[in-house]
């Protein structure tokens, strides 16, 4: 199947041969409407602080930061058949990294170093626990196991950092009241710096970078390693009978996971200047593997859409239902997941877009199969 791209790109024109990286068998939205509406949709999120309050602004930027760790998940659980719940720790271990360095070194150059020191804190964590996992011959059912366990175990470990003496330099752990005062997102050294300490640039900046971010997975998915990532996925040991170092392929895929999930952690910490222990508990563990099955975890637009949707359907909950709302609001979403597997098992998107097909093949019929009147002389 990829040799057809391989000769459609090879017989376009420069855009052509633009576009056709983007696009290939592992991906929904190989046409020009979708990438009409695509480029609608991200024109109106651009728009989108001109017609609203700040509020909205506010938890909208959130729900960027979370799509990032949406991503993550679909990436490794959606591509490479890898369930894992350990997602949420890296995107916690990058957000406490971004706040301790970020408060011992509040400068430019100082924030900018705790952006990379945050993304490579997560990276590196996840690089560590996929060797030992995949290299370690862990089966994929022990992997969800670990991976939820080391998550608790994070979220134990930091419920009791509480006293003075758990602190790096000037920052404070908190234990369970969480790390406060973390700093802004600057990017630059010296006076040569952008900052991003008001909501509307920071949600500008979340935007290009989901968008960014959309994009390069997309020609990662319909790369070779794309390819080989879903025949793991698909089958692993005939996989292996052709040569594919398994273990190498699944610690690859996690590794980049794991960086995909530092990188929300990192907004996440910027966007709320306060990060706490719950970002590694077992319901925000949960919450992926949520927004992943219901947009669809084989596809990447419609984990995104999930995200967006069911993050501002459990904020509106939460805040509409009164003091029980947050409760109530987990158990209406785990009632969403619960009918979205019963009836649309793939997902929203995937389903969607089968029926789309559906309806233009049946279009295409009728038109084809309507009888043409022969002309009168």
């Amino acid at each position: 199947m990829s040799s057809d791209f391989d000769s459609r790109e090879s017989s376009a024109g420069p855009l052509g041969r633009i576009r056709a990286r983007f696009e290939g068998p592992n991906t929904l939205g190989n046409s020009t409407p979708f990438w009409v509406t695509f480029a609608l949709a991200v024109v109106g999120l651009a728009a989108y602080p001109q017609f609203v309050g700040l509020y909205s602004v506010l938890t909208s930027t959130k729900y960027f930061a979370l799509a990032f760790l949406a991503l993550s998940l679909t990436l490794v659980w959606g591509y490479c058949g890898v369930l894992s719940f350990g997602q949420v720790a890296f995107f916690g271990i990058a957000a406490y990294a971004f706040g301790v360095i970020g408060v011992n070194f509040s400068s430019a150059g100082g924030i900018t170093a705790a952006v990379v020191g945050a993304v490579v804190a997560g990276t590196l964590f996840a690089l560590v626990l996929g060797y030992f996992m995949f290299y370690g011959g862990v089966s994929d059912v022990y992997v969800t196991i670990i991976t939820l366990v080391v998550a608790l175990v994070l979220n134990t470990f930091m419920a009791q950092t509480a006293g003075s003496e758990w602190a790096v330099g000037e920052a404070q752990l908190g234990g369970f009241n969480g790390m406060p005062d973390i700093p802004d997102l600057v990017i630059g050294i010296g006076e040569t710096n952008v900052g991003f300490g008001d909501i509307v640039p920071l949600y500008y900046a979340l935007l290009v970078s989901l968008v960014i971010t959309y994009l390069a997975l997309r020609v990662l998915v319909n790369s070779r390693f794309g390819m080989t990532m879903v025949a793991v996925r698909e089958d692993e040991q005939r996989t292996a009978t052709f040569g594919y170092d398994i273990a190498f392929v699944k610690l690859v895929a996690f590794t980049i996971g794991g960086a995909l999930a530092a990188v929300g952690g990192v907004f996440y910490a910027a966007w709320g200047n306060y990060v706490d222990p719950t970002v590694f508990g077992i319901q925000f563990a949960a919450l992926p593997v949520v927004w992943a099955s219901v947009g669809g975890r084989e596809s990447l637009l419609g984990t995104i859409g999930a995200t967006l949707v069911i993050e501002r359907m459990r904020t509106g909950l939460a805040e509409g239902i009164g003091p029980i709302g947050p409760e109530w609001a987990f158990v209406i979403i785990g009632g969403l997941l619960i009918s979205i597997i019963v009836l649309l098992p793939s997902g929203v998107a995937p389903s969607l877009d089968r029926i789309g097909k559906r309806l233009l093949d049946r279009l295409g019929n009728r038109s084809s199969s309507r009888p043409t009147e022969e002309p009168v002389e």
